[in-house]
């Protein structure tokens, strides 16, 4: 008789990243640890914002709250945390490139510690890689190849499984009641907010205009954002012809991450700035027009196939700045609102196009 001796799920612990369109992202990971082990256990170590996203990745089983603030270090908060996790993993993978971010899988003793050289990190991290980034363009790409060994091919994209948030359909239908929102006509969502910076921001009057527009065909229109964004949703809403208001609903600052992700996914088409809530859209497959300006979709394009991206692509551009370096914002301010309309008419269900 063969003797068959059972093998240990894997134990894997990530350290996630600290924006939101990285934390999407980050499921390319997920998907590919389970491609590989489908037993594998994975918990993802993240900021208290994050566990909204985190639950509607079925490859997770427990996001565990990371409770210090952006830039916090508070090294003795740090060890007691990493104390607790002392024999619970086999495998630590660190997504973010700080010092700090190794810190607490290496003081939780967790025996193979994985991820890419950044700041100081020697001695942290035992399986250090050096990033080429030549070979590894896309950030999903350097996410996935985490989940590999050291001398493996970069992944190509095409086998690189887009992130896929599920969504909760009976707190889409409440959240809509208690908001008082209705599906009777088609929803498109504008996202003008970024997080990261003006740079990345499309002008607000050019919102206004694809608003204006897709009114006037008889759409709805949800502003999605942050409490951050509410001023600039107020005045693209007040450079909405009055007659048409009644049918543009600001919802900046009004839901919390957990509600927007369920609103968005009944929207019929997103226009959005290169943001967290650009690849929320993205993952939950809306027809969607990514605008970009100072950045780049060659880093981190949203992955679904009804995308259409729009940058002119000026000399000047990408810069990665969070402030235009020359001071015009001619990268964004250029990108005239037509061809958002035009890509609109492309990428969106054709039985609402009236």
């Amino acid at each position: 008789m063969v003797q068959v001796h059972n093998v240990t799920p894997p134990r894997i612990l990530v350290v996630g990243p600290s924006w939101v369109g990285d934390m999407v992202m980050a499921q390319t990971l997920f998907s590919e640890l389970k491609r590989r082990r489908p037993d594998a256990v994975i918990d993802v170590l993240a900021p208290q914002w994050s566990q909204p996203l985190l639950a509607r990745m079925p490859e997770v089983r427990n996001a565990l709250s990371l409770p210090f603030e952006h830039g916090e270090l508070r090294l003795r908060d740090r060890r007691t945390l990493a104390r607790t996790l002392i024999g619970d993993y086999d495998q630590a993978i660190v997504l973010p490139n700080s010092f700090k971010s190794a810190l607490l899988p290496f003081w939780a003793k967790i025996p193979k510690r994985t991820g890419w050289r950044g700041e100081m990190r020697y001695g942290l991290l035992n399986d250090l890689r050096v990033l080429d980034r030549e070979r590894y363009p896309l950030m999903v790409q350097r996410f996935v190849a985490l989940a590999g060994e050291r001398k493996e091919a970069p992944p190509p994209l095409e086998t690189i499984r887009p992130p896929a948030l599920q969504v909760n359909t009976s707190s889409a239908d409440r959240i809509l009641r208690g908001m008082g929102l209705r599906q009777a006509l088609p929803v498109l969502a504008l996202c003008p907010g970024a997080e990261f910076g003006p740079s990345k921001k499309w002008p607000e009057e050019h919102f206004a205009a694809v608003a204006a527009h897709q009114l006037e065909q008889g759409w709805q229109v949800w502003i999605f954002g942050s409490p951050n964004d509410r001023e600039v949703a107020a005045r693209i809403r007040e450079q909405v012809p009055e007659k048409l208001r009644w049918r543009l609903h600001v919802l900046a600052g009004e839901t919390s991450l957990e509600e927007a992700v369920d609103l968005m996914s009944l929207a019929h088409a997103v226009v959005s700035n290169d943001s967290g809530l650009m690849h929320i859209a993205a993952a939950l497959h809306r027809p969607l027009v990514a605008l970009y300006g100072s950045t780049s979709p060659g880093f981190t394009p949203p992955l679904h196939q009804d995308v259409e991206i729009l940058r002119l692509g000026l000399d000047c551009s990408p810069c990665f700045e969070r402030e235009c370096p020359l001071g015009h914002q001619d990268c964004l301010k250029k990108l005239d609102p037509d061809r958002v309309t035009d890509a609109l008419a492309r990428v969106a269900p054709q039985e609402w196009m009236r």
